[in-house]
């Protein structure tokens, strides 16, 4: 077991079940996809190189051992991944429209994510991580919200930078008010933030992205990089004072966004990782924006996720020829 992670993250571990043709009958066939935000972004994490754990629970079913598996193969330290006896892996079903955008049906009330008590957490193994990193999955019903928290507080008294996407799902919460409490209880802790567009709105009333992250930062001065992702327009980055404004790459062959904006925040992480949080320059968000789009842009030219990463050359490659 290695001792200590560049990235640490916790919450959900689970199932995109996605559409891949139709059998002879024309009913769609699905392919069971590995997937969950948090080891998305680890499984890219390995492909740059980096040490990463992962701090979740699934079924002890088939679809739990499929996923150990995966994230296994991806390189990623599976030794605090817990398993349920009684409450299945979670499942996603996941509706993909002509223009990439997805529509989500999840299988879970309950599945096993939501069941990771606090006394379950291996603190020691938080504790020595270089970055935290969440979300809001894991925070949408009390016993995981409350390992979740002390995850994050433990954390941050040992001096990781703590990572936050609200990745918001709004089916999986009672109360769109709770989801907002919550994320705002995760926007309060973060260093790095990486928030979608329609996420901005949600939590700022805001569609202007300028107007939005200036009321973030007003609220939340505790946030050093603060990234908005626009979809296919591309990412914004509001850090050190600056605003800086990256196009995405648009070179044709999109398949699905799954994974995209976890691809993007893995980047932004690998690079926090080997440049610090403080001080960056506007060449260097520029950079750190540039790779973060390449990649993603490569992830949506694939179906899933965790086994979709690509290798760095790949990204470097789409660089120098764009």
């Amino acid at each position: 077991m290695r001792e200590s992670f560049d990235v640490l993250a916790l919450g959900e571990l689970l199932i995109d079940f996605t559409e891949n043709g139709a059998s002879a009958q024309g009913n769609p066939l699905l392919e069971a996809n590995p997937g969950g935000a948090p080891c998305n972004v680890l499984a890219m994490l390995q492909k740059l190189g980096k040490r990463t754990a992962f701090v979740g629970k699934v079924g002890r079913d088939m679809f739990g051992a499929q996923l150990r598996e995966a994230a296994e193969s991806a390189g990623i330290c599976m030794d605090y991944l817990l398993e349920d006896a009684h409450v299945h892996t979670t499942l996603a079903f996941v509706k993909t429209f002509p223009n990439g955008d997805r529509d989500f049906s999840f299988y879970r009330d309950p599945g096993a994510d939501m069941m990771l008590r606090s006394d379950e957490l291996p603190l020691e193994a938080i504790k020595k991580a270089r970055i935290f990193h969440f979300g809001t999955l894991s925070m949408t019903h009390p016993d995981v919200r409350f390992a979740t928290r002390k995850a994050v507080t433990v954390a941050k008294e040992a001096g990781a930078l703590i990572s936050f996407d609200p990745n918001l799902r709004p089916p999986l919460w009672y109360d769109l008010e709770e989801a907002r409490e919550q994320i705002a209880w995760g926007l309060s802790r973060c260093d790095i933030l990486k928030i979608a567009d329609n996420e901005l709105e949600f939590m700022t009333g805001e569609t202007d992205f300028d107007k939005g992250a200036a009321r973030l930062r007003e609220s939340y001065p505790n946030i050093k990089v603060l990234n908005v992702t626009a979809g296919a327009d591309g990412s914004y980055s509001y850090t050190g004072g600056r605003r800086v404004f990256v196009p995405s790459f648009r070179l044709g062959g999109t398949i699905e966004t799954t994974g995209a904006g976890d691809t993007f925040c893995a980047c932004v992480l690998n690079y926090v990782l080997e440049h610090g949080a403080d001080k960056l320059s506007e060449i260097e968000v520029t950079d750190m924006l540039r790779f973060a789009n390449a990649a993603a842009y490569l992830v949506t030219t694939r179906k899933g996720a965790i086994r979709s990463m690509p290798e760095r050359e790949q990204v470097e490659e789409i660089l120098a020829n764009n």
